[in-house]
């Protein structure tokens, strides 16, 4: 019952939301649209709490830069999203342009600032098109969100993570803040089922600018995927090989314009 009436509430809120966000487009700037987002994502954390059952855990949040910087987030759940932003004001969200086709939502996401990848476009015109959205989130101050992996991943697995967090690094010349998760747990995937229990984000130590690329990707990975099974008690032991046997050629693929 509690899936059924988080379902419910789920889809209550997020219609309330879009439509109210409609007359907020035509205002000039995002300051009013993006905290509209801040108080949708923050209901939806309360529905997951209050509702769901998910008990949501926050830590190492003291470990942000206080400038800008690059969160790359381990990706299990569409609650990732709502949790992430729910934590901060004025996030800047990479994405690809999938979540364009939705009604109202594109030009949402336009309005909010995010950068939004052309997945059919070549890696020279992804390339460029971070490159320009990644001087305007320069000159705005602003911290960027992205899912390095790309796709959403089954608790205790993962996908190749994706060389374009490394040209957003090197772009924005400023730390990236590695996170781990473990909501999957709890809300997997796309799954409609929802288990109650306690779901945690853990902010990482930041990994400071002027990495090279090989490195960098490994120590992000490495960061990422270890913490986020150490989150993961019922796997944690038999899991904790499965790093290495799944750690696919993600140094050896040199494809820059792959940043969502």
């Amino acid at each position: 019952m509690r899936s059924f009436f988080f379902r419910v509430a789920y889809w209550l809120t997020s219609i309330f939301f879009a439509l109210g966000a409609i007359p907020l487009l035509l205002i000039p700037g995002r300051k009013i649209m993006m905290w509209w987002i801040l108080g949708y994502t923050r209901t939806m954390c309360f529905w997951m709490e209050h509702v769901a059952g998910i008990k949501l855990e926050v830590k190492g949040r003291e470990k942000l830069p206080e400038g800008p910087c690059i969160i790359a987030a381990k990706h299990q759940s569409w609650g990732d999203g709502f949790l992430m932003f729910s934590q901060f004001y004025d996030l800047a969200f990479v994405t690809g342009d999938h979540l364009e086709k939705f009604p109202v939502v594109g030009s949402i996401l336009k309005k909010m600032g995010s950068i939004i990848v052309n997945n059919c476009g070549g890696p020279l015109e992804r390339e460029k098109l971070l490159a320009d959205a990644m001087e305007k989130a320069k000159a705005d101050n602003r911290r960027i969100l992205i899912y390095p992996e790309g796709h959403l991943s089954e608790v205790g697995k993962k996908h190749r993570y994706r060389k374009g967090v490394f040209y957003m690094y090197k772009e924005y010349g400023c730390p990236v803040v590695p996170v781990a998760t473990n909501l999957g747990l709890c809300w997997p995937q796309q799954s409609s089922k929802i288990t109650p229990g306690t779901a945690t984000i853990e902010f990482l130590d930041p990994i400071a600018p002027g990495m090279e690329k090989g490195d960098f990707m490994r120590l992000l990975e490495d960061e990422i995927e270890t913490r986020s099974l150490s989150l993961l008690p019922h796997l944690r032991g038999p899991q904790e090989g499965m790093l290495s046997d799944q750690r696919s050629a993600t140094s050896n693929a040199d494809e820059p314009g792959e940043a969502a």
